[in-house]
Formats: structure tokens, sequence, C-alpha cells
């Protein structure tokens, strides 16, 4: 099977993937009332090696997640895996917490070595996941798991339908149907791959037993640290320019970052990045190698005296991009899919983004200055591709927009004042995108 995490997936789950959106599309066009005209859902298809049951010779499975208007039972769509009912009338919140615990035990869940597991089973191990709008209670519930809304997902539910069906599966994929939800960013036919709140620790357990090919690596991490440039170095910092692709810090897999090639290759006892880079930006990054310098920029950062100029190839929609201007949306990690970022106006922590048009292409792509006021996770991304932002995702974005050869978006300018000598310090590397 291929990774149920790769993007973008298989072309035989895409060419599923495009008769279920038709097949939705003419629903929706059938039922003007559904509730995918307001927020619309997520929907999954599962190619399977076999039998089938499509009219061109393409097997494969296809599900939504939770309920579609209302019910879990639609035509051609694969049944939950367990139909929750809902709490009794005038149930506490405490009450329905409990009840709903007891439920998740009816949700069992098939592996490739044929072991079942309930829910509880499987998050046992796995870390709290606390909502939003808990974030800043003073009273919070530390029980919260498994999160509300696990195993209802599209690829748990395919993958355990196929299983017990004694169907072997081949490459799956997760598109967006209808409206985009208002805080989280979801496009009308756009893939996306499980969430990693409800949806992974579920695959972890299912995948067991499963062939499943790796990801189609990019370019080994390896390499890319062979094309780090060094543009300035002394005692007390460095400044280089980070290919994209390489993690800036370590993160949970074994994949190499920036600072640990860095390290021993300096045979450093102290390298901290002083701010940070997603893995698909490339740009200028600085490095702090002493911890009173990491210190000092750090305080630099948070006054918000360093100067920081990216450049991006944004996709223009059906809202024209003004010359300039301002987007102050406030940005919140989404709990059940982290990295991924949310609009939360109640909770959401302030980012601000100022922007300005540097050239219009006859092809649909803008150029521009991104300059980032605050610096937030992936605030440049939802800035540029929300619909209250510019409505512009940024071409080869694999979050917020379309998956491409590479995201183009470089952080191609900084200025900032040196932590020991007070020299002005200016680095500048065009993108040439």
């Amino acid at each position: 099977m291929l990774s149920p995490f790769a993007l973008p997936p298989h072309p035989l789950a895409q060419k599923a993937a495009l008769q279920v959106i038709n097949k939705v599309h003419a629903y929706m066009r059938a039922n003007p009332a559904s509730e995918l005209h307001q927020c619309g859902k997520m929907f999954g298809v599962l190619v399977t090696n076999g039998k089938g049951t499509t009219p061109d010779g393409l097997n494969y499975l296809a599900a939504f997640s939770a309920k579609l208007d209302g019910s879990y039972y639609h035509e051609g769509f694969v049944p939950p895996v367990y139909d929750m009912p809902a709490p009794p009338i005038g149930t506490t919140k405490a009450e329905s917490q409990r009840l709903q615990q007891l439920l998740f035990k009816q949700y069992k869940f098939l592996n490739g070595r044929g072991e079942e597991k309930d829910l509880p089973d499987i998050f046992r191990n796995e870390k709290t996941i606390i909502p939003a709008e808990e974030w800043f209670s003073k009273s919070r519930n530390n029980n919260l798991l498994p999160p509300s809304g696990a195993g209802e997902c599209c690829a748990p539910k395919l993958l355990n339908y196929a299983l017990r069906s004694g169907l072997e599966p081949f490459a799956m994929a997760e598109f967006w149907v209808g409206a985009s939800p208002q805080n989280e960013l979801r496009r009308e036919g756009s893939f996306y791959t499980p969430c990693s709140g409800r949806c992974v620790p579920i695959l972890r357990h299912m995948l067991q037993g499963i062939n499943v090919e790796p990801e189609p690596a990019r370019t080994a991490a390896e390499e890319l640290c062979r094309r780090i440039d060094i543009l300035y170095e002394d005692r007390w910092l460095m400044v280089v320019n980070k290919p994209a692709g390489l993690l800036s810090v370590p993160g949970k897999g074994e994949q190499v970052s920036l600072i640990q090639y860095m390290s021993q290759q300096k045979q450093s006892v102290f390298l901290q990045a002083a701010h940070r880079l997603d893995q698909d930006t490339s740009g200028l990054l600085v490095l702090a190698k002493t911890p009173e310098t990491y210190k000092t920029l750090q305080a630099y950062f948070q006054r918000r005296d360093i100067l920081k100029r990216y450049e991006a190839v944004v996709e223009e929609g059906t809202k024209a991009i003004p010359n300039e201007g301002i987007i102050d949306l406030p940005l919140l990690p989404n709990p059940l899919d982290r990295p991924r970022q949310m609009i939360d106006r109640m909770h959401g922590k302030v980012a601000i983004t100022r922007y300005c048009v540097r050239e219009r292409r006859p092809n649909g792509l803008v150029l521009m200055d991104l300059f980032p006021l605050t610096g937030r996770t992936h605030q440049l991304r939802v800035h540029t591709a929300h619909p209250e932002g510019l409505n512009a995702p940024i071409k080869g974005d694999r979050l917020y927009g379309t998956p491409g050869e590479r995201l183009m978006l470089h952080a191609a300018e900084i200025c900032f004042t040196h932590p020991v000598t007070k020299e002005e310090m200016h680095f500048c590397i065009p993108s040439c995108f």
C-alpha cells in the first residue's frame, strides 16, 4: 500500500476522488438545503486491489467524515465503524463525556495482522488534546482522549471496511468538498493528509501488518545539508541560506536538521536558531553560537526590532489582490491537526502581515513581498491563503493550497543590530522566483 500521508496522492486515487467529487456536486445540486453549501466536509477514497463496483474498472471505496446531512448512511459510501447515538436530552456535560467514553469502546479497528483494538486502547498512551475553547479556561478537563469525533474520519473508516471485507488496500486520498469552515482553511477539491489528532493514532495501529511503501522523498536531507550557504560567521553568530525541504531544528522523525548538521560540522557545543523557517521555506536563517547571543536575538524578535522580508509567488483567485495592504488575522494551532494553524478571533494570538505586490504575471500568479510584523507559525501561509486574507495560497503549499515541487516562499532579506559589536547587519538573497 502507498503511504496515506503522501501528497499528492497516487493518480488512481486522484481519478477516484474526481468521480466522488462529481457525485457529491450532483447531490448538492439536488439538495439545495444540504449542509455542504454552508460548510463542506472531508471525503475520502481507498483504491483497492480486490473486487470493486465501479463502472470503469477502477476499484475503490468512498467515505465521508462523521455524518452527512444528519445521517451516517448514504448510498455509495461505506457505513460508519459504529453508529454512535446522540446523548439523551438533558444529559449534563460530565454525563455526556462518561457516556462517550463508554461508546468509544464500541469503535473497534482491525490492523493488517488481524488484531483488533478499541479507541480507548489505541489512545491509551497518546498526549492529551485540549480543545481551543478550553486552552484559556481555569478548569481544564484533562481526560479528553480519545478526542471527540475519533473513529469517524474518512481514512480509518475506509481502511477498517477494506480489512473486514478482505480487500487489499492500494492507495488513499482525502479531499474537501463544499464551502470552507470559517476558522480552519479548507479548499474545494484540494487533497489533505489524515489529521494528526484523531486519525494518526488509529492509522498507526491499523497499518501494522500492511506493507506500506515509504513516502517519496523529494531530496535526501543529507544532500540538502550540503547545499547550505554560510553567508556570515563570527564568534557569536552565523547567517545561513537554508534550502527548501530541510528542517531548521530537530523534529519528531529521524530526518537530520540544519542545526544538527551545522553543529556536527562546526563541532559546536552551543548552536541555536534565533528564529525558525518552515521546512518547506528557503532563505535566511540566523544562528546563535553562544547562550548570551541567543537571548539577545530572542529579545530582538520579541520587540520586533528585526526586519524580515519574504518573497512569495501566490495563486490569485477570484478576489483581486490590492497592490499593498495589511492582514490582521489571529492564529491558533489546530489541536486536532498539528502543525496546521487556524483563525481564532477569541483565543488566537495576534498575527499581522504587511504585503506589497511586485509583479502580476499573465498566468494568474503574483510575485509579492511579505513583511511579517509578528512571528506566528505558518503566519504568511495562512494569511495569504485564507479568504479573509488574500484568498491566494502560496504556490506549492501542501498544507493550505495545492502541493507542488516546492513551496514558493523565501526569506529574502533580514536586518538587525549585532548583539555584541552593535554593527548594523543587512543580508539579502533574492529568491529568483
